[in-house]
């Protein structure tokens, strides 16, 4: 089959990887070959934490720049920052909802401008699905579901050869039972949000 290279990018306590390990459960079910990696750097101090996944024949997990076939940001900032993986048919997807980093909350930095950010994607890749996903998260309930909202998002784009059904059966495995309505809501929400947006 053919590789498919997603990096999802995040900050720590966002969910990213919850959302690793769904689609990771959910290749299992489809019967994919998966390479994954995650760089968590200071995850518990709110910094970036990154996923890479390799879906197909592959060698390594490592995801070179330029080499992303779709790149998804749950956080703007931290979408621009891995704007070098993408390439000219890349799909990156983003939350448009900024957690403002520390030195910009003391006056020390400057958060980029949404719209200025948004181009700067544009530029790069081959298509941009932006919206608020913590507001559709609010939307289904669970304003920790930014994660599952995202992941409804990318399996809108049908870039991954992963069924919905599949991702929905890794998420009743995955997710915590208490949670499991709310991100199922999440998850629908966000696939109408990209479909919307595309």
């Amino acid at each position: 089959m053919e590789t498919k290279r997603l990096v999802v990018v995040a900050v720590g306590g966002q969910g990213n990887l919850l959302a690793s390990s769904v689609l990771g459960e959910a290749a299992l079910l489809s019967g994919i070959p998966l390479h994954m990696s995650e760089i968590h750097g200071m995850a518990q101090r709110g910094g970036v934490v990154e996923s890479a996944l390799v879906f197909g024949d592959a060698s390594s997990t490592i995801i070179s720049d330029g080499e992303a076939d779709i790149l998804v940001g749950f956080e703007p900032a931290e979408t621009l920052r891995a704007i070098n993986k993408c390439n000219a048919s890349t799909v990156v997807i983003t939350n448009l909802a900024p957690l403002m980093p520390f030195t910009v909350n003391i006056g020390q930095g400057v958060y980029p401008d949404l719209k200025n950010l948004q181009e700067l994607i544009r530029n790069k890749a081959a298509k941009l699905i932006a919206f608020n996903a913590a507001d559709l998260a609010k939307e289904a309930g669970n304003v920790l579901a930014v994660n599952m909202v995202l992941l409804g998002a990318l399996i809108q784009t049908g870039v991954l050869p992963l069924s919905e059904e599949d991702v929905k059966k890794a998420m009743k495995r995955k997710t915590k039972q208490q949670f499991l309505q709310s991100n199922l809501k999440a998850f629908d929400l966000g696939y109408s949000a990209a479909a919307e947006t595309a």
